[in-house]
């Protein structure tokens, strides 16, 4: 054991940040329930789950501090066992991450029109991910004391590294198909920035927090650094998700703005369009490309309803 206060130091730390993530949680869960009333049942289904879990997560890592630091506080004998909430945490904090991942993990199979190389190479680290939780979550219930811990640290390092792999490789794949479906036209391509911007945002801040973890865990094998940045993943996924749901209205009222247009079926690209003569015989490519990006954004940020009132060709 190292310190208190790289121990149960970080242990408070990650706690306190964890609920302030907490409370942007609840806003945000709240602003999306009051202006998103309309979207797909399995969406609202979807948002309460992830709201669920993160909120029993943010219940178990406060018990687990409560207990550490006021109801064994000065009990040394106490002080060296493994409260059982430290290790059903990762359980919750894990279920958080399945949710949503495997929502990203649909967007990638619409926005890549159904590729499914792309989508199964995604999906085998999600799952391969979930499954390492609950393998971790097993063994670690099993424990009495923190000097067992370091029997399952290899477990603690793999879903680290899993969960960093799979939010980068989602992030690479997001990128990469929705800069597939530029059109060369401004306006489009302008919203298609936006929607790149997003999908790094989304998958940036849990991958930094996963690597931390899995740095802490490594170098400092004998404190509690790496739970400090584990507390606070499962809500920069919940928030990552719920900003994302949250923007819809805000990127339609900006593609209103500017009169974008969406649905340019049979569209020509002008003679000087980046995409070259040689092209000009081909609008079907454009449509589906077009099409492509629709379908995406229709799903991912703009309802049926909003899109319809932001076209203007």
């Amino acid at each position: 054991m190292g310190t208190v206060d790289n121990t149960f130091g970080a242990f408070l730390i990650g706690v306190v940040v964890s609920a302030t993530l907490y409370g942007v949680t609840c806003m945000q869960t709240w602003y999306y329930m009051s202006r998103y009333f309309s979207d797909p049942w399995y969406i609202k289904l979807l948002v309460s789950a992830i709201f669920l879990s993160d909120s029993v997560h943010q219940a178990l890592i406060t018990h687990t501090v409560y207990t550490y630091l006021v109801t064994d506080f000065g009990n040394v004998g106490d002080i060296e066992k493994l409260v059982w909430s430290l290790s059903v945490e990762v359980l919750f904090n894990g279920f958080t991450g399945f949710m949503v991942q495997s929502f990203l993990t649909m967007r990638i199979y619409q926005l890549s029109n159904k590729n499914m190389i792309a989508t199964a190479s995604v999906l085998s680290l999600v799952i391969a991910e979930f499954v390492t939780v609950i393998i971790y979550v097993a063994k670690a219930v099993q424990l009495t004391t923190f000097t067992q811990a370091p029997q399952i640290k290899a477990l603690s390092m793999s879903v680290n590294a899993v969960a960093a792999a799979g939010d980068l490789l989602i992030t690479v794949f997001l990128c990469t198909f929705l800069q597939r479906s530029r059109t060369g036209f401004h306006q489009s391509d302008t919203l298609i920035n936006k929607l790149v911007l997003f999908s790094i945002s989304t998958g940036l801040l849990t991958s930094v927090c996963a690597v931390m973890s899995l740095i802490s865990i490594t170098v400092w094998p004998d404190t509690f650094i790496y739970v400090a940045f584990y507390f606070c993943l499962g809500r920069l996924y919940c928030n990552s998700l719920l900003a994302t749901l949250n923007a819809r209205k805000g990127i339609r009222h900006d593609s209103c703005d500017s009169h974008m247009s969406l649905s340019l079926h049979g569209a020509r690209r002008p003679l000087n369009g980046p995409i070259g003569s040689s092209r000009m015989g081909m609008p079907n490519d454009l449509s589906i490309k077009i099409d492509t990006a629709q379908e995406y954004i229709e799903d991912e940020f703009l309802s049926a309803k909003d899109l319809k009132s932001s076209q203007s060709v």
